[in-house]
């Protein structure tokens, strides 16, 4: 009898819980914002734990007993709702709703059309639930802080610094520890010197959320050791805004500045002179040794002269313009389309010291005062559409970057440890200008419709080229202010032409998401399968070609225009223009990776949540190129490196409790080196310094651990501590050595044994109302990134390294990162946030030492700003921005661990200031 009833009752019991659960969906809107989708916001099932947030399209779903219960609807800065519902087995019930501010004071609102997923809140909120470490910071934020491009942005994020032309380094690692996704598809560098795309040519205005990965998650390219970046461009968001803006830099403009002649008109002043200081078709597609005549010369170089103008730099100066538009369809799809561009302008003067020493000895081998005179463009344009269906989405981005640079550059002193002669000139003048064009198709279906089966489709194609169409030298003793002494031979009267020209990189994507377990509270567990190929195919040509004299000449003349004396001495026989290039004037590289990959989340219960999956690369490389001493149209030698990577990961998220989180991962990636450091080209500077690419280098072998405890106090406060540590298998890394004959010095790259880093991070946001009530305005953020590198090198006879362990080279072993911010209003429409942003990175290793030379290290660089954000009226918006308030010595030194005595009095081997910078930026809002 007791058994029967135990029966019934387990019976009725499991009866009474398999009974259907019913579902609550919906969407929540913005009705500040034309009723846009409100991502990220709070949905609870009121006096229960069950609950979700919105996703990025602004929807929901619970699943849950049926009942009658209330549903509350809230989001940071806006009024809470609460909303009757009655659940039934097996049915769905669809609540739609619109949040607004109410009489709420939307302090962390700067701009009323801002997409909600960019706001510092939302962020912080996503950050909070992801299960993979990710850091953002959103089109708000980098407002708030005066941020006018990506790569600045990115400098306020844990870890992250920027040095001038070398990008961004990552936990003290450079550049080529770093990748780049933009819509999560992978995307090339135009620059060969750098392995992503220099991020200050991106406006902040067609980027929405910059997310970083400073860990490995499978459906990202196993090729980063730092950190890969996504750039989100904009979304639509109804809105037509037109910005201009003007800067003054101290010691940059309203002085003397110097620019090439033919830049110094209305074409240039739009970096549109390039056409004119290109390689002139007279010399052939292929080096021939061809020696022009004076007819040819004087209609290759008509509009390319030597001549320099002195005149005085005037303000920088920005433009800006961005269209977006939403429309709701009458079958209830939606279409949505963006257009933009964007351009500025700014003139760049650098004066300092620039010294190399002798290696092996303690003299200098150049003692010269260097000031670079750098007219710089930027240009973009983004075009955008998007559909959106019950069903699928498909999106159109297109974008196109355009940077040019003017520059010339004295050198003054001696050379070759000529200390007798103080007084040669060296005088650089060149024309540097990329072009990038990426489009992107992208693409979402649901293949079910209740969103638990779903697929992700993205492809772009991209053509890239940079240039440095007109690199020409002119070497001789100054004589006084204006003049200069020469004669025709050596270095003197060079061209270069630098051509990297990407024929086509294409990427792709396909992702398949499976949803199955949906807990009540909106989690659930998911499988995903994906598949990523990329492409890149390149060359490079490196043409030289120098003056060559019939009869020795030896005169003085004005420096600015020597134009004159050159041309009549061509006339008149004395001297020509021939090419010199060799047989390793083009190299060719093309790289394909295929990648598939797999991923699989977990959910243990409420709290845990592991992630783990592999992912599979094979990589395919080829460099073609012939050695010097070839014929020049010899057959090309191949180098080519075929691999296959395992790359494992595992993540998890502990939820200590609603507010708090433990967060862990492990995996191993790989490394691959920048364009630059594997081309076997050696690009040559008249003062002896040379860059050589080493086509021989191999991948790193990257072993990464991080844990992370992270806690929201508030939905806009956070605190965060992490531990990171790194095995680093055949780092690739700068050295220098001696050049051809002992003479100058040879930037190259190696391979070192092995590298091994660990640190910790903490990041924190606090509201100063804690600490007092008159503070109730003022938030505080603060990141700072410390570590610790050791690097075994392959130390032996034939090694060009002094020690067999040492620092790892481009390493700062402590970051440091903080801003204050105060909010106030005048009235309910002048809003107004200023911010104090201060920034400094440790010392590091810029160059390996040899011979018996130690390193030559980058000093710290303390910068500090101050940013005014104004909302004037309805429509006009303010940026007042003071820059490098502090404005410090820019300093690299050779370190003090010589073994040979230092004979000069000084270990200073390059110096600069930046300058002040004051800008003002207005914006006006249809």
């Amino acid at each position: 009898m007791k058994f029967k009833l135990l029966f019934l009752t387990l019976l009725l019991t499991a009866i009474s819980y398999s009974q259907s659960k019913g579902t609550i969906t919906g969407t929540l809107t913005d009705k500040d914002a034309n009723n846009q989708s409100l991502p990220f916001a709070n949905v609870l099932i009121k006096g229960t734990a069950i609950g979700t947030n919105t996703d990025v399209d602004g929807k929901y779903t619970i699943k849950i007993q049926p009942g009658s219960y209330t549903l509350q609807l809230s989001f940071v800065g806006y009024e809470s709702i609460e909303v009757p519902v009655t659940v039934v087995a097996d049915q769905t019930v669809t609540i739609n709703k619109a949040l607004g501010s109410g009489s709420y004071k939307l302090e962390d609102v700067i701009v009323k059309s801002t997409v909600n997923r960019e706001k510092e809140t939302a962020i912080l909120l996503d950050q909070k639930k992801a299960i993979v470490f990710k850091q953002s910071i959103g089109a708000q934020e980098m407002a708030r802080k005066g941020v006018s491009d990506v790569e600045e942005g990115l400098t306020k994020i844990t870890g992250i610094t920027k040095v001038e032309s070398r990008g961004l380094f990552v936990r003290g690692l450079e550049d080529r520890y770093n990748n780049l996704l933009i819509n999560e598809l992978q995307a090339p560098s135009n620059s060969p010197f750098t392995k992503i795309i220099p991020l200050d040519l991106f406006p902040t205005d067609i980027v929405g959320v910059l997310n970083v990965y400073k860990t490995f998650n499978p459906n990202i390219s196993g090729d980063f050791a730092g950190a890969t970046v996504n750039i989100e461009t904009v979304q639509a968001k109804s809105i037509t805004k037109v910005s201009i803006g003007a800067g003054f830099t101290t010691e940059n403009n309203g002085s003397d500045f110097l620019i090439h002649s033919e830049a110094n008109n209305s074409q240039g002043y739009f970096g549109l002179n390039g056409k004119d200081r290109q390689l002139s078709s007279a010399f052939g597609s292929v080096p021939s040794g061809k020696k022009l005549t004076p007819d040819e010369y004087n209609a290759t170089y008509k509009k390319n002269t030597w001549n320099v103008d002195e005149t005085s730099s005037p303000l920088n100066t920005s433009f800006g313009f961005i269209h977006s538009e939403k429309f709701n369809l009458d079958n209830g799809n939606k279409i949505n389309y963006t257009f933009s561009i964007n351009g500025d302008n700014k003139y760049v003067v650098r004066k300092g010291v620039d010294r190399t020493f002798i290696l092996g000895a303690g003299d200098y081998d150049n003692n010269l005062q260097k000031e670079s005179y750098s007219y710089q463009t930027n240009a973009s344009a983004l075009a955008a559409i998007n559909y959106k269906a019950k069903r699928f989405d498909i999106g159109l981005n297109s974008f196109y970057l355009r940077s040019t640079d003017s520059r010339i550059i004295d050198q003054l002193g001696y050379t070759n440890n000529q200390a007798s002669n103080p007084n040669i000139l060296i005088r650089t003048n060149q024309f540097d200008q990329s072009d990038y064009i990426n489009t992107q198709l992208l693409g979402n279906v649901k293949l079910t419709s209740d969103e638990k089966h779903t697929l992700k489709l993205g492809g772009s194609f991209v053509r890239t080229g940079y240039e440095q169409p007109d690199r020409k030298f002119i070497i001789g003793e100054k004589v006084s202010p204006t003049e200069i002494n020469t004669s025709y031979g050596g270095n003197h009267l060079n061209r270069q032409y630098l051509d990297i020209k990407g024929n086509y990189y294409f990427s792709g994507l396909a992702e398949y998401n499976l949803k199955f377990d949906e807990k009540e509270n909106g989690k659930s567990n998911r499988l995903t399968v994906g598949y990523n190929v990329f492409e890149n195919d390149l060359r490079s040509t490196y043409r030289i070609f120098s003056g060559l004299r019939s009869v020795n000449k030896n005169y003085t003349a004005p420096v600015n225009s020597i134009n004159s004396f050159i041309v009549d001495d061509i006339n008149n026989g004395i001297i020509s223009v021939r090419e010199e290039s060799n047989a390793d004037y083009k190299v060719k590289l093309n790289q394909i990776v295929n990648s598939g990959y797999v991923n699989y989340l977990h959910n243990f219960g409420e709290k845990l949540e592991i992630n783990a999956g592999v992912r599979l690369e094979n990589s395919d490389r080829t460099i073609k190129f012939r050695s010097i001493g070839q014929i020049i149209n010899g057959p090309y030698k191949n180098i080519n490196d075929q691999k296959l990577d395992f790359l494992p990961v595992v993540n998890a998220k502990y939820e200590l409790t609603e507010n708090s989180n433990l967060r862990f991962n492990g995996s191993k990636t790989i490394t691959r080196p920048v364009t630059m450091e594997l081309l076997p080209l050696q690009y040559i500077s008249p003062d002896g310094k040379s860059l050589l690419g080493n086509p021989n280098l191999k991948n790193s072998d990257n072993y990464n651990f991080d844990a992370k405890y992270e806690l929201f106090p508030k939905s806009t406060e956070l605190f965060a501590v992490g531990l990171f540590g790194k095995q680093i298998q055949n780092p690739i890394e700068r050295i220098f050595i001696a050049g051809a004959g002992g003479s100058g010095q040879l930037m190259t790259y190696q391979n070192s044994k092995e590298a091994l880093l660990y640190g910790a991070e903490i990041e924190m946001l606090l509201q100063l109302n804690r600490l007092s009530p008159t503070l109730a305005n003022f938030s505080f953020g603060l990141n700072t990134s410390l570590m610790k590198t050791d690097v075994k090198v392959n130390f032996g006879n034939t090694s060009l390294e002094n020690n067999p362990s040492r620092k790892l080279q481009g390493a700062s072993e402590w970051i440091i990162n903080s801003d204050l911010k105060y909010d106030f209003e005048f009235n309910e429409i002048m809003k107004n946030s200023i911010s104090l942003v201060y920034g400094v990175y440790g010392p590091r290793i810029f160059a390996v030492g040899s011979a018996g030379m130690d390193n030559i290290y980058e000093k710290p660089f303390h910068k500090l700003d101050f940013v005014w954000t104004s909302k004037i009226t309805k429509n006009i918006d303010a940026k007042f921005a003071v820059d490098n308030l502090l404005n410090p010595l820019y300093k690299m030194e050779l370190g003090k661990e010589n073994r040979f005595t230092i004979n000069e009095n000084s270990l200073l081997l390059e110096s600069f200031k930046r300058g002040r910078g004051i800008s003002l930026n207005l914006s006006y809002t249809f």
